[in-house]
């Protein structure tokens, strides 16, 4: 059973940056893709990641709304996945899960995963 463990949000100023980090145990991740979701307050979980990548790095996708600002990569050495969030604005402010889903090689979607980290806090206030 794949085992996640999301971690690195904290409080940050507007305009901040802070990464965030995702490993396993159980499995490696390294056959995963993994995305990323946020649960913003008073709001259900967003049902679409905001950034996904492939098990191999080669695909990555992100939804328009962190695009430029936001980069997720993977570490399979590490047997990590980051989130690194630049330019954070007060509307970024959520409870930040990673997921992980076996896919195709080259391949991650922003829907459909299995597994669930249990979340790590970003708030974004000056």
């Amino acid at each position: 059973q794949l085992q996640l463990a999301d971690s690195g949000g904290g409080v940050v100023q507007p305009g901040g940056s802070l990464r965030l980090s995702c490993g396993s145990s159980g499995r490696t991740l390294e056959y995963y893709a993994v995305g990323w979701f946020r649960q913003a307050p008073g709001k259900e979980r967003d049902g679409e990641a905001i950034a996904c990548i492939s098990s191999n790095s080669e695909t990555s996708k992100y939804d328009d709304s962190v695009k430029g600002r936001f980069t997720i990569s993977r570490d399979n050495a590490k047997n990590t996945v980051y989130l690194q969030m630049n330019g954070l604005k007060p509307e970024d402010t959520a409870v930040y899960y990673c997921a992980a889903s076996s896919m195709p090689l080259y391949f991650c979607s922003l829907r459909n995963y299995d597994y669930w980290g249990q979340g790590t806090q970003v708030t974004v206030s000056s």
